[in-house]
């Protein structure tokens, strides 16, 4: 089984919906601990991409990923449009030339994201940011992907632990970004950031699962 290219689009469909559908809940989680954007930006980002998208139906996945990162560099205020922006472009040059992504592709594209995320971002696991979902997502896709699972059963694994990373950052103290500034206030509140990741990668799953 793999990961088309439709799948791919549809995926970019609808987590644009369900982003938009959450940026009110997103927005309030940055509120406390970041500028109150989030929500907004995110779901702006990936509406303004799906208007593009036609431009690239017919192009590779890397293509697609590309357009998808110039959009929300462009498109999208603060540090989201910045660290989703290098996720996909560095996805992009994982999937460049592909049309469809087996398993271990879909390792290699996601974890080349998520190091992108790092590389401009410079957090860490436990430092209270989407890495915290991220690094759990990769690592239970991963496992999964070794032990033969099927790609639908490894994405929910992968959904399941992004999940599980989301809500672990409620009690961390942020050590990056502006929440960092908040000391131990920031602790007890949910990184909207990890929340974002999980959307998405929940999202991917759904679609996968469905066919």
């Amino acid at each position: 089984m793999t990961l088309t290219k439709t799948q791919i689009i549809t995926w970019l469909e609808q987590s644009a919906q369900v982003l938009d559908e959450n940026k009110a809940y997103l927005t309030e989680l940055d509120s406390p601990i970041g500028d109150a954007d989030h929500g907004t930006n995110i779901a702006r980002g990936f509406k303004t991409m799906i208007e593009k998208l036609p431009t690239v139906a017919d192009k590779d996945i890397g293509a697609i990923f590309k357009l998808m990162a110039m959009t929300l560099m462009s498109a999208v205020g603060g540090a989201s449009g910045l660290l989703y922006g290098n996720f996909f472009m560095k996805a992009a040059a994982a999937a460049n030339g592909k049309v469809e992504l087996t398993p271990t592709d879909v390792v290699a594209v996601f974890t080349a994201g998520r190091d992108g995320i790092v590389q401009r971002g410079r957090a860490e696991f436990g430092d209270k940011t989407m890495i915290d979902a991220w690094t759990p997502a990769l690592d239970a896709l991963q496992r999964a992907v070794d032990a033969g699972q099927s790609l639908s059963d490894a994405l929910h694994a992968t959904a399941t632990a992004a999940e599980a990373g989301m809500k672990a950052t409620i009690p961390l103290q942020a050590r990056k970004g502006r929440a960092s500034y908040l000391g131990e206030r920031s602790i007890g509140h949910q990184d909207p950031g990890a929340t974002s990741t999980y959307l998405l990668l929940n999202e991917l799953a759904k679609v996968v699962s469905t066919g």
